[in-house]
């Protein structure tokens, strides 16, 4: 493998100096025109033929070994997250790439540039999907909410948006390479992570002047609170190997302090270990912020947006994956019972076939921080990319028997995208939970 590790190494520079632009130009989901163009016009250098996403950023680059077998994606992810506090973050967004995928992105683009090189598909068998993919950080749901009234999207992640759009069609397994902070020259792989439903959650009261009568008004913001209150008094019915998450931001409070909140607006996800649990807690939760509102005499509208599949692993995939790592990092840590709590749409790709998913060193600091920085390109990068080519050639050499071991024994959660899609669509909810007859009686409906 030390000939696949040159293929990449060749392309050092334009490595580095991707990620060197991707940093400094920051996009949140959506929103990344600017690392779109760039990534295009390297790839078409490269002689890629692309199949760009239309009017979403992103686009994939399909490369066939020409010998029968199994189509791979590699994913690459463009978006960046808000951490105005960041000392690299853009003055005017707050955007900064204090999750790595700027790392990705590069290495992608490392990975595409080593597949060109002369043996590089020697022996292998199938086909490659490089895909380049906007909006993995479930963030600025309200923005992503208008895009979807405007018909611009259907669906808040970049990997199942991609997938209703048919760019996955015909794809029969999947990887990506996220980086991490753990410290050194460290790739490692856990069991997964969890899935989510995004909450909009308005409440309605009625304003008055805070001072001279506040009788007279209905506050919103108490209202709010209230259930943010309800909903911490039934943690401790959330079971422990559900690892549920509720944490919800306030995006709205009021409009004047001398004024009761008549609108107060909050987000948040449910988090959970299986869509089952997060279902049930969705649903006390629910509850709870419907009888919060009532107690307060507030009406509240619940609005429910199906947010990420749970993210497992194909059990037969840790060897392979040891194997690849090991080949370029010094420690590679398995961790076959450590669960993560955040949340990935490479879970709802993995609902429908095999994702591969591990992890690899090169940033320091807190995820999601304002201390987060790319500390070692060279790993995050670099080596990333070395991992991904050889990872692809163990999965595609020899008839492709290794890519085609996983697809057989693994049991997606959905048989097709069709059936996948039919589900999460059921998730939604767009209901006033709490509304008043004419002799204002409290109606709760959920």
């Amino acid at each position: 493998m030390t000939k696949s590790i040159s293929y990449v190494e060749k392309h050092r520079q334009l490595i580095l100096d991707a990620v060197d632009y991707i940093w400094k130009h920051p996009e949140t989901g959506y929103r990344e025109w600017k690392t779109h163009a760039y990534l295009k016009d390297a790839f078409l250098k490269l002689g890629y033929e692309l199949t760009e996403a239309g009017n979403i950023p992103g686009f994939t680059a399909l490369l066939d070994t020409g010998r029968p077998g199994p189509t791979v994606a590699v994913f690459g992810e463009l978006d960046s997250l808000l951490c105005g506090t960041h000392p690299d973050a853009d003055p005017e967004t707050g955007a900064v790439h204090a999750c790595g995928h700027c790392a990705q992105a590069a290495a992608l683009l490392g990975l595409a540039a080593a597949l060109k090189e002369p043996g590089a598909l020697d022996g292998l068998s199938g086909k490659i999907l490089l895909v380049a993919v906007p909006a993995e950080e479930l963030i600025e749901v309200e923005f992503r909410d208008e895009l979807r009234t405007q018909g611009i999207i259907q669906h808040f992640g970049g990997k199942v948006e991609f997938m209703y759009r048919g760019l996955l069609d015909h794809v029969d397994m999947s990887f990506m390479v996220h980086t991490s902070t753990v410290p050194g020259i460290v790739s490692g792989i856990n069991a997964g992570s969890n899935g989510c439903i995004v909450k909009n959650i308005r409440f309605e009261g009625v304003s008055a002047h805070a001072g001279g009568s506040p009788h007279k008004g209905v506050n919103a913001l108490y209202a709010a609170n209230l259930a943010m209150n309800a909903v911490n008094a039934l943690r401790e019915t959330f079971k422990d190997d559900a690892h549920i998450r509720f944490h919800p931001i306030i995006t709205k409070g009021g409009d004047a302090v001398n004024a009761i909140p008549e609108t107060v607006t909050m987000e948040s996800y449910v988090r959970g270990a299986s869509m089952e649990e997060i279902v049930a807690v969705n649903r006390k939760i629910n509850r709870a912020i419907a009888a919060s509102a009532a107690a307060i005499g507030a009406k509240v509208h619940l609005r429910d947006i199906p947010g990420y599949w749970p993210r497992t692993y194909p059990e037969n995939s840790f060897a392979i994956l040891k194997e690849s790592m090991e080949q370029v990092v010094e420690t590679v840590q398995i961790k076959p019972y450590e669960w993560g709590t955040g949340c990935s749409d490479m879970g709802d790709v993995g609902a429908v076939m095999p994702a591969l998913h591990p992890f690899i060193g090169g940033a320091s600091g807190r995820e999601h921080g304002n201390d987060y920085q790319l500390a070692d390109p060279e790993t995050a990068c670099i080596r990333s990319a070395s991992i991904q080519l050889i990872l692809l050639q163990k999965l595609l050499e020899n008839d492709a028997a290794e890519a085609k071991n996983i697809i057989s024994e693994y049991k997606p959660a959905f048989s097709s995208m069709k059936d996948y899609f039919e589900f999460i669509d059921q998730l939604r909810m767009d209901c006033d939970a709490v509304t008043y007859d004419g002799d204002n009686k409290a109606i709760l409906t959920f």
